[in-house]
C-alpha cells in the first residue's frame, strides 16, 4: 500500500519534489490559511506521515487521535509546538531540520543588533511621517559596538554564528551561558563561559539562542531585566516565550537597558498597537529569521529527507527521538 503523506503547508519545491519522486501519495493544504487543529486532526486521520511546521499544534489532543502516524516530521529547528514525549510513548519518530537555518538566523540577529544601536527602525518611520528636519548634533544619538561584551544565552549553532559575525566585524568579547559547556566554541571563540547572572551583569549585548524549555520560559523578567546595564542591548531571535514581554517594555521605558531587537514575540502575532513597535530603541521583525530562499529550501529538503529515509531504510537524518527507532 502506497503510503500518504500529509504536507501541513504550501513548503518550497526542492523538498516537496523529492517527495513526489518517491512512491508516496501526497496531500498537500493549499488555502491561504494554515489549517485549525481540528481540521488537522481530520487529515491526519487518513494519512501515514505529517509534515508539519511550528504553529501546527500537535499536542496530546492531536496524539490521542492521531497515534497511528508513521512519522512526523517537522519544518523547523525548533519542535516545542510537538509533544514529544507522547509522541515518544506512542512509538512515533520525530524529524526536525537543524542547521538548515543557522546563517539566516545568525543575520536576523546580527542586524537586529546593529539597527537597535543606532535606532534604525525608528529613524526610518520619522522620515515616512515627515520628521526629518534639521541637523542636530545631540539628537537621536545611538551606540557603538566596537570592543564590547556579546552574551550568548544558549552557545550552539546558531549562537556560534552570531558570536563569529560580533568578533569578526566588531573585535567583540564573547560570554555565554549553556546548561552544558561548549568546550569547542570556547577555543574557537575565546568565549567564557559565566553563570546566568553575570551574563546579566556584563553583557553589553545579551543574544538569546536556547530552545524554549520550562526552564527557560520567561527567564528574561523584570529580575533579569533589572540586573543588566542601562546601556545593554537585548536580542531574541529564539522563542518569544524566553522572555516576558511587559517586563520588556517596562525596562525599556524605565532605562534598565537600553533597547531591545526581536525576531520573536510573546504572543505572537504581535499586535500593532504594542507599545515597543513605537520606542525609539526598539526594533521588532515579524519572526522571519529562516526567511531566505536557501534556508527555506534546504529546510524543505531535509523535512522531506527526514521521511523518505524512514521509509526506505527505518533511519531519519535528523531526529529528536531517537530511542523510538530502537524500540
Amino acid at each position: 500500500m502506497k503510503k500518504k503523506i500529509l504536507v501541513s503547508r504550501q513548503y518550497p519545491k526542492a523538498g516537496i519534489s523529492l517527495l513526489e519522486k518517491e512512491d508516496f501519495l501526497l496531500t498537500i493544504w493549499e488555502k491561504q490559511r494554515p489549517m485549525t487543529q481540528d481540521e488537522l486532526i481530520e487529515q491526519a486521520k487518513t494519512h501515514h506521515a505529517l509534515m508539519c511546521t511550528l504553529t501546527d499544534k500537535i499536542d496530546n489532543h492531536f496524539l490521542e487521535q492521531c497515534g497511528h502516524l508513521d512519522i512526523i516530521s517537522q519544518f523547523a529547528v525548533g519542535y516545542d509546538n510537538i509533544d514529544v514525549e507522547m509522541a515518544t510513548s506512542l512509538g512515533i519518530p520525530v524529524g526536525f531540520t537543524p542547521d538548515a537555518m543557522s546563517e539566516a538566523t545568525a543575520d536576523i540577529a546580527f542586524g537586529l543588533m546593529i539597527a537597535v544601536a543606532r535606532k534604525m527602525f525608528f529613524l526610518h518611520k520619522a522620515i515616512i511621517k515627515g520628521q526629518w528636519g534639521y541637523f542636530n548634533p545631540t539628537g537621536n544619538l545611538g551606540i557603538e559596538l566596537k570592543n564590547k561584551t556579546l552574551g550568548i544565552f544558549g552557545l550552539g549553532r546558531i549562537g556560534v554564528k552570531m558570536a563569529q559575525r560580533c568578533k569578526n566585524a566588531y573585535d567583540m568579547d564573547i560570554i555565554y551561558h549553556n546548561r552544558t559547556r561548549n568546550k569547542d566554541a570556547e577555543k574557537l571563540l575565546n568565549a567564557s563561559y559565566v553563570e546566568f547572572d553575570d551574563l546579566l551583569l556584563q553583557s553589553d549585548v545579551l543574544s538569546v539562542h536556547c530552545a524554549l524549555t520550562p526552564t527557560t520560559k520567561e527567564i528574561f523578567n523584570r529580575s533579569a531585566f533589572k540586573k543588566m546595564k542601562p546601556s545593554a542591548i537585548f536580542i531574541n531571535t529564539a522563542r518569544g516565550p524566553i522572555h516576558h514581554e511587559k517586563d520588556l517594555t517596562h525596562a525599556i521605558q524605565e532605562g534598565d537597558i537600553w533597547g531591545t531587537g526581536l525576531d520573536v514575540t510573546n504572543p505572537e502575532p504581535m499586535q500593532p498597537d504594542n507599545p515597543l513597535l513605537s520606542m525609539e530603541n526598539a526594533c521588532i521583525l515579524p519572526h522571519v529569521g529562516s526567511g531566505t530562499i536557501e534556508a527555506r529550501n534546504q529546510m524543505s529538503v531535509l523535512a522531506a529527507m527526514n521521511i523518505i529515509e524512514f521509509y526506505n531504510s527505518r533511519q531519519i537524518p535528523h531526529i529528536v527521538n531517537p530511542e523510538v527507532l530502537k524500540q
